[in-house]
């Protein structure tokens, strides 16, 4: 089994390779290949990766390149976790959104929608060039925005599946709080990428007791703390929102909160450079724990997960994914692109039905996959109309005057990766 890596440079790769490493006989990996167009980060991270297989005495070789079509050639799987312009672009998407009194985020918002700009058609490019070398192999898409990119994916009749951390990282959190195995823990997780709620959380499977009550009881202080949403919020809630949804129901706290403080980027960057520095060290070969700082938490054993499943080679039978709505939320068009449980096979992801969503949350989802729809039209034809429109349409922004003067900041910080700017 070949599987590829694009943005197999970046600092996160060490995480996947660890669990490549671990997880062995669920993903029997003999090629792995790692493409950066960045040759000097891909000569660290490669060196890195191939000392944890020897440490953990994995049969697979690694291989690294800077060419993508000798990448992906014979690939049963390619992996998308890159970032277009890297940290400084993201520097730029968490800070002019500010100026305008926004939240500055990279992957929602304002700084959302210039990523998917920016991401989309390079996207699009690589995958198009996958199955013109191998039209059987699976997309597995980490890179964010990860529904907008996934919808892109598949409208152009792609083999994808979008793949986010933030629902195993709630799973294993809540596991450890019961006192059980991650495995006897299913989430009810509905919404859209980065727009979600646990609705549930069951024991033993997708029929199981739902014992979500007894776990906002018992540490709904420390899941608010985590949150960092006041508890009788969940309390009136009675459900567990993504740390994302702070944005929405926090959004002028949080645009205080952003003013006053270096942007993640720039913690980011800072960390991937003593990172890196750490993987010349030729005496290292494991993940170091600072790469868990870095973000990304258990993306290796979702991604090794998912990959299982699609390739036929197990995995768990139920995983969260981003795949076509297909009526499974019937207030959200076909084509919309939802983050829920779903029963993954070689055939792909069939989302597994959910239960009727509060019009709390559904009118949400619908305001966000309008703007969703509207980004991509924008990614895919350009012209500052579109953006316009997309910023408009976008619930943390909404007003004309906001939508008018992020377009112009947007396009000005863009212009370089902006094909028709």
């Amino acid at each position: 089994m070949k599987l590829t890596v694009v943005g197999g440079g970046s600092t996160y790769t060490p995480e996947l390779v660890d669990g490549f490493a671990r997880l062995r006989d669920t993903l029997p990996v003999e090629e792995l290949v790692l493409m950066d167009p960045a040759e000097d980060r891909l000569a660290l991270v490669g060196g890195l990766s191939r000392r944890i297989f020897a440490r953990q005495d994995h049969p697979g070789r690694i291989t690294t390149t800077t060419d993508l079509d000798q990448a992906v050639d014979g690939a049963d799987a390619v992996l998308l976790q890159l970032r277009v312009g890297g940290q400084a672009a993201r520097e730029q998407d968490e800070t002019w959104p500010l100026e305008c009194g926004c939240v500055g985020q990279e992957t929602t918002g304002a700084g959302g929608l210039a990523k998917a700009l920016r991401t989309v058609p390079v996207v699009l490019d690589i995958a198009d060039r996958v199955r013109r070398t191998n039209p059987n192999a699976w997309i597995i898409d980490f890179t964010n925005p990860v529904g907008i990119v996934t919808r892109a994916l598949l409208q152009a009749g792609h083999k994808a599946v979008g793949l986010c951390n933030v629902a195993i990282g709630l799973q294993r959190k809540f596991a450890a709080l019961l006192g059980v195995g991650a495995a006897e823990v299913h989430l009810d997780h509905v919404g859209l990428n980065h727009l979600t709620w646990e609705t549930g959380v069951r024991l033993g499977g997708p029929e199981g007791e739902d014992v979500l009550p007894k776990l906002l009881g018992d540490h709904g202080d420390t899941i608010a703390t985590d949150l960092r949403l006041p508890r009788p919020l969940l309390d009136r809630l009675s459900v567990v929102p993504s740390y994302y949804l702070r944005y929405y129901y926090a959004h002028d706290e949080v645009v205080r909160e952003l003013g006053t403080k270096p942007s993640r980027a720039a913690e980011v960057a800072a960390m991937e450079r003593r990172l890196l520095e750490m993987y010349a060290d030729p005496a290292l070969d494991e993940k170091p724990e600072l790469l868990a700082k870095r973000g990304g938490a258990y993306y290796s054993e979702a991604a090794v997960d998912l990959a299982a499943a699609l390739l036929g080679g197990g995995g768990t039978p139920y995983q969260v994914v981003n795949t076509y709505n297909r009526g499974t939320l019937p207030f959200l068009p076909d084509d919309a692109v939802i983050e829920v449980q779903a029963a993954v096979g070689a055939k792909g992801a069939s989302p597994l039905p959910v239960p009727p969503v509060d019009p709390l949350y559904a009118g949400l989802m619908a305001n966000v996959t309008a703007y969703e729809e509207l980004a991509l039209e924008a990614a895919l034809h350009g012209g500052r109309t579109r953006v316009f429109q997309a910023l408009l349409s976008h619930p943390l922004i909404g007003q004309y005057e906001y939508a008018e003067a992020l377009t112009d900041r947007l396009i000005a910080h863009n212009r370089e990766h902006l094909a028709w700017a």
